[in-house]
């Protein structure tokens, strides 16, 4: 093998070879993993430095070990600091930093290829922690899933795949966040193929199956392999039993449409409010969120271990309820001020309060045929999930991850499919996509079908000169996606185009030529089935654009899609 062909071979490997998934999907797997660790340890630090405490949610209303002397009223200044921090910064560096991240990661995977902005990894995470720290009742997993999808895209963008494998990095690094945040490798995969890429290809799976792996394996080799929920074992007492939890799958997932409208609705009423500059608006609405913190200070930050206190019965009816109705609003109002963080974690919390609420009233009206209140808790905070998301397989597959109970696998089944079922009854959109339903975007609607092969053209590639010598040529083919470059004569006409394949071939000769002169070719007419195809005004002789057989493809699959 000529050295001048082994750049051009490493690059059409990364680009088309199957094999070639295989470091890709463990590179941002570990990436992943690593900046999961990272962000919560900027989680912890930012909490503490508010707070004096690694997790204030269940201390109650105690003060700062930092401002002894402000009493409980820090609690009216942490938001407001932290906002006036991350507001500006977001405004400035990325934008879409701003929200709950897995919309972004669904739009930008629907619609713009996968490709996200480098800079969405730095920004996410040090706003989210900020805003987490600084009191924000928001969840970690929703950033540490945009941010493992920006680094998947960024390997992508900066190996110049092509689109399809644009996409299944993202979705490697979105499986690797959650994988890596719950410590659940099974639960990564398939809310990456549920929900970010919607589709679960053979190929796809495995290559987000390897990417959760690595990334739970770089957690637990830095964090431990604790258990998300340390519990007693559960059991279902009777089969009546099964009959309340198809009742508690209709109530949370009532409860879940609810927390979405309401998520929209706050964040509606914030924009209407709101005449300020954007950058100023996490700061000034941090005021109002410091004073449900001073109300109910148990919804400080993403609060698990107020979750663990609620599944393990140590609340009554009555604080369940009011823990539920508080995170509703609380999330809300962290969102719709601008703040910046998930609500995968609130959804869980507000099923748990909902899910043990309904089990201490059953348990209380059937105690001889009821589990205790917390298998209700648990049992809801996958209906939640599975209501609010619409993803159920990843609801039930996080849940029995999360406990590693076998015993709650069929009332989960039951509750999560009633909750997902209740949930699209009320309302077509998910928590995730109401947000883009909102920007006018329709991730199940069809893509437009284009009239003419006119639509289809884009910008095509710099073209070669026919006198580009072959080492040139190598290294342009290693730095463009494609495997054809168009070719034009000293005057700029288009002359044909010259293909990878005949480069390799001419390579491997005993006396290759010295430049591509005689390796151009014209290709034959646009045909589905070319790779690529360049595109000429009637005579031949101007390249006028440059269309691509993936291109079309996608095109004829989507409208064979929406014919179906």
């Amino acid at each position: 093998m000529a050295p001048a062909q082994i750049p051009l071979l490493c690059a059409r490997w990364l680009r088309e070879g199957s094999a070639a998934l295989v470091p890709m999907a463990v590179v941002v797997g570990a990436v992943t993993g690593l900046a999961a660790v990272a962000f919560r340890w900027l989680v912890t630090t930012f909490t503490r430095m508010f707070t004096g405490y690694d997790d204030y949610s269940a201390l109650g209303r105690v003060a700062s070990t930092h401002w002894p002397w402000l009493g409980f009223w820090f609690l009216l200044l942490a938001p407001v600091i932290a906002g006036a921090v991350y507001g500006p910064i977001v405004h400035r560096f990325a934008p879409e930093a701003r929200g709950h991240g897995v919309p972004e990661v669904m739009y930008a995977v629907s619609r713009r290829g996968g490709r996200i902005a480098p800079q969405v990894t730095l920004v996410k995470a040090l706003a989210s922690a900020l805003c987490i720290g600084g009191g924000g009742s928001v969840g970690r997993e929703g950033p540490i899933v945009q941010i493992g999808s920006a680094a998947g895209s960024t390997l992508a963008q900066l190996l110049r795949l092509n689109t399809s494998r644009v996409r299944l990095l993202v979705a490697c690094g979105a499986a690797g966040g959650i994988s890596a945040t719950f410590n659940t490798p099974l639960a990564g995969p398939f809310f990456a193929m549920e929900l970010i890429l919607r589709d679960f290809a053979a190929e796809s799976f495995g290559a987000v199956v390897l990417s959760s792996v690595t990334a739970s394996v770089v957690g637990r080799a830095l964090l431990g392999d604790e258990p998300f929920l340390a519990l007693p074992a559960f059991a279902v007492h009777s089969p009546v039993e099964y009959s309340l939890y198809i009742a508690l799958g209709v109530v949370v997932g009532i409860v879940g449409v609810l927390f979405s409208k309401l998520l929209y609705l706050v964040e509606d009423v914030c924009d209407w409010a709101w005449r300020g500059p954007e950058w100023a608006r996490p700061a000034v609405g941090g005021v109002f969120l410091g004073g449900i913190l001073i109300a109910v200070p148990q919804l400080y930050g993403v609060g698990y271990p107020v979750l663990q206190d609620a599944v393990g019965g140590r609340y009554l009816l009555g604080m369940l309820l009011l823990l539920m109705v508080g995170k509703m609003f609380a999330t809300s109002l962290t969102i719709g001020i601008g703040g910046s963080g998930g609500v995968f974690a609130p959804t869980l919390f507000i099923g748990a309060m909902a899910g043990t609420a309904f089990g201490t009233l059953v348990h209380e009206a059937f105690p001889s045929t009821t589990e205790a209140a917390g298998a209700y808790g648990l049992i809801g905070m996958g209906a939640a999930l599975g209501g609010a998301t619409r993803a159920p397989i990843t609801a039930v597959i996080i849940l029995f991850e999360l406990t590693g109970q076998y015993s709650i696998i069929l009332p989960l089944m039951v509750a999560v499919a009633i909750a997902a079922g209740t949930g699209r009854l009320l309302s077509k959109e998910t928590i995730y996509t109401a947000k883009l339903w909102r920007r006018g975007v329709d991730l199940d609607a069809p893509p437009a079908v284009p009239a003419t092969v006119h639509d289809l053209i884009g910008p095509a590639p710099d073209p070669l000169p026919e006198n580009t010598s072959l080492k040139a040529a190598v290294d342009r083919f290693a730095a463009e996606p494609g495997d054809m470059l168009p070719v034009v004569t000293a005057d700029g006409a288009y002359r044909g185009c010259v293909s990878a394949r005949d480069l390799t071939a001419a390579l491997g000769h005993s006396n290759p030529p010295e430049s591509i002169t005689d390796l151009v070719w014209h290709p034959p007419s646009i045909n589905i089935a070319d790779t690529t195809a360049p595109v000429t005004t009637s005579g031949g002789t101007n390249l006028i654009g440059w269309i691509t057989g993936e291109s079309v493809t996608g095109r004829r699959h989507s409208e064979t899609r929406g014919r179906a």
